[in-house]
């Protein structure tokens, strides 16, 4: 938990790496900026917050890992990667360009802060056990906090990685599922969803914690819950929006991967700037 003062920064943050998006998403003309915005909130909590990371020192042993496993939402990594100070801002906008860092889904190490490479759905949650396992036989206290999509959720390897993860009691990992309630081809419960998510983490012998995903005091206070266990990895189910913050991109799924006409994107940055026009930066 932590004070007023500070859950609106976070916010704020949050709102900020939206615009980031937007932006970026605009000027090179690509990305999937829908499931960016759900995930914003979340992602402003850990890297400005929560996780315990150094600019100047990327590859730091004792640093907290982040994987984003839904890696097609990069570039709201991205842009908290650059908020944070990992590399130049202006950077941002090479996304998905010839011999840029920022590619389509996350390159470990390009650019310095991203923690696992990530392509086909459904690998996180096993390469964040992997980092667990590997500071237990290193005595590391670092944390692994893994960031899937809940339609990602129909991948069998999460399941198997889950499997693993409760048998081993994996208590430094943290698994949250940004549930938006969509995939690229429609909701998931049209597609193939995996509901009720939270019993099926239960019952993998995980700790589940249900949240709204855009209230930052709440989120940090399940993340705050999920470091004191110290015996079941933690899955927290957080509710969110996809396109969160601009009117037109909820409730339309094609803006999972679509950009901006030149009103679409003024109009987008007006209604970022409404909501929190006192974020930083």
């Amino acid at each position: 938990m932590t004070g007023r003062e500070g859950i609106d920064r976070i916010e704020a943050l949050g709102n900020l790496l939206r615009r980031d998006v937007v932006e970026m998403v605009y000027r090179t003309g690509d990305g999937h900026p829908g499931p960016c915005m759900s995930a914003a909130d979340m992602i402003a909590a850990l890297y400005f917050h929560v996780m315990r990371v150094d600019p100047e020192r990327p590859d730091w042993e004792d640093r907290d890992r982040f994987i984003l496993s839904k890696g097609h939402a990069c570039p709201v990594l991205y842009a908290a990667l650059a908020r944070r100070g990992f590399f130049p801002r202006e950077e941002l906008f090479t996304l998905r360009m010839l011999n840029s860092r920022l590619q389509g889904h996350p390159v470990a190490g390009k650019p310095p802060g991203v923690d696992a490479t990530a392509g086909s759905l459904g690998n996180g949650v096993s390469q964040g056990l992997g980092m667990v396992m590997a500071a237990r036989m290193l005595k590391k206290d670092y944390r692994v906090y893994v960031m899937t999509g809940d339609g990602e959720l129909s991948e069998g390897l999460i399941w198997e990685a889950a499997l693993a993860a409760g048998h081993l009691k994996a208590a430094a990992l943290t698994v949250i599922v940004d549930n938006n309630g969509y995939q690229s081809g429609g909701t998931i419960d049209e597609i193939s969803g995996a509901c009720p998510i939270d019993k099926k983490w239960e019952a993998f012998g995980w700790q589940v914690l249900s949240v709204d995903g855009h209230d930052s005091s709440a989120f940090i206070s399940a993340l705050a819950q999920a470091r004191r266990e110290t015996v079941r990895p933690s899955a927290i189910i957080a509710k969110t929006l996809k396109g969160r913050g601009v009117s037109f991109m909820i409730g339309d799924n094609s803006w999972h991967k679509r950009t901006f006409t030149e009103d679409e994107y003024r109009q987008a940055i007006r209604e970022l700037e409404r909501e929190a026009p006192h974020a930083a930066g």
